[in-house]
């Protein structure tokens, strides 16, 4: 028997999201059904699924869902793109907050732009390839490059998916282009493929030019594939602190898709 499932696309740098409002879906979806939306060629195409959900105290929870079914560690560009479905659809204000897996995070509008406080930072490690790994709310290799534009990423990507831990980690290419700009292009477990951007390994990558001393601001510019992001945050003696990311979050289109 087939249902019908309401949703809303949304992209941020080109990360694109499927969001499922609970209030209008009242059954659950499983692994196989949140693929089949995700599929680009069979369904509507994305890389993640988010459901929208109510809660006692703050103005809503989050849930992510990787384009392969299994639920995910947390998505800075989905939060970002999840936060404008409650502006626009919800009728929320500019300072929003919201939980993720038991976490209460911030957000706020900037002019045509969404900022969200993103975890804070407690170490970053150098593994014994020389390459970095820091996790910001989903765990996140740094490689430095030079010509980011001629990595192929998918398979270096794939490579060094598990070096780090049998859970596997994202794996970001990172070239410096200035003194506060960084070029990226990003690996992501659980869509297995290259994304147009990845919030938190854009928060990763700055972050790790700051601990590696390639860049001296705490304001950094990235160029992702899809477009620019920033990330702002202050050192501590506990690491970093007070991490933010700020984007576009788009409104693609709407509508409804039939499941088996």
């Amino acid at each position: 028997m087939n249902v019908k499932v309401p949703f809303y696309k949304y992209h941020g740098a080109g990360n694109d999201f499927v969001i499922i409002d609970r209030s209008e879906v009242s059954f659950e979806l499983n692994a196989k059904q949140i693929k089949q939306i995700c599929e680009r060629r069979y369904g509507v195409g994305a890389d993640g699924l988010m459901f929208y959900d109510c809660h006692n105290e703050l103005d809503f929870k989050m849930m992510y869902f990787n384009s392969d079914g299994s639920e995910s560690s947390f998505c800075g560009n989905g939060a970002r793109c999840i936060v404008q479905f409650g502006i626009d659809h919800k009728g929320l204000s500019d300072a929003i907050t919201f939980d993720f897996n038991g976490t209460p995070l911030g957000a706020k509008r900037k002019d045509h732009l969404i900022e969200i406080n993103m975890s804070n930072v407690s170490r970053v490690e150098r593994l014994d390839n020389d390459n970095l790994f820091l996790d910001t709310g989903s765990p996140h290799q740094i490689v430095w490059v030079t010509e980011v534009d001629k990595i192929e990423v998918e398979s270096q990507g794939r490579a060094l998916r598990y070096a780090f831990s049998p859970a596997g980690c994202n794996v970001n290419f990172v070239e410096l282009l200035g003194k506060n700009k960084l070029a990226i292009r990003t690996y992501e477990r659980g869509v297995e493929a290259e994304t147009h951007a990845c919030g938190t390994g854009i928060t990763a990558a700055a972050i790790a030019a700051y601990f590696d001393q390639k860049i001296a601001a705490t304001e950094i510019e990235l160029n992702a594939v899809g477009g620019m992001l920033w990330v702002r945050f202050e050192p501590s003696d506990s690491g970093f602190v007070n991490v933010y990311l700020t984007g576009p979050a788009i409104h693609v289109f709407t509508g409804v898709i039939d499941l088996e």
